[in-house]
């Protein structure tokens, strides 16, 4: 990421996840099912592993955790948003490995990626609150909680991550594919 192009390419990246995490933020209340909304920021950040891989993937997703942690109305201690997308931008990417570099993710691919990381990415940010005395449910509550964020999440998966690919596409052809 070296260059204009680096830079342009981590610029259009930060502001499509800021852009993610405002709407999430002020939106996503607003179409919550049981206190459940959708994860835009973890969409964001699972395309952007889909596309350039786990190290891109990874540090998008520390970026867009730190900024979910700190911006209102967040209610928890601040590093578990952003342990949560690292993690995620990390399998996201690790799925990429292992597709043909030649081709973009097949819609199943997008779709089984977002649940994986949908549900892994809420379980980390859900259990990293229990041990750290932070959760505001219990175990049952929460299971709950990342079932109903796993379906808001695919159901988006389908109509926004594909559209990310090809926008993430244009920025660097040669690198996401």
């Amino acid at each position: 990421m070296t260059g204009p192009l680096g830079a342009l390419r981590a610029s259009a990246v930060l502001a499509i996840a800021a852009l993610a995490t405002l709407l999430q933020v002020s939106l996503a209340p607003h179409l919550a099912w049981r206190g459940v909304g959708p994860d835009l920021a973890l969409l964001v950040v699972v395309a952007a592993g889909l596309a350039w891989g786990a190290h891109s993937g990874l540090l998008l997703g520390f970026g867009a955790g730190v900024v979910l942690d700190l911006v209102p109305p967040a209610d928890h201690l601040v590093g578990r948003w952003a342990l949560a997308l690292m993690v995620v931008g990390y399998v996201a990417g690790r799925v990429r490995a292992d597709l043909r570099p030649d081709r973009r993710p097949a819609l199943g691919t997008i779709v089984a990626t977002a649940a994986a990381c949908s549900f892994v990415g809420t379980s980390v940010f859900a259990l990293s609150g229990l041990v750290l005395g932070d959760a505001t449910t219990g175990v049952g509550g929460l299971l709950g909680v990342i079932l109903a964020s796993v379906v808001w999440d695919v159901a988006l998966a389908v109509l926004l991550v594909p559209v990310l690919l090809r926008a993430l596409a244009r920025l660097e052809p040669e690198h996401a594919r």
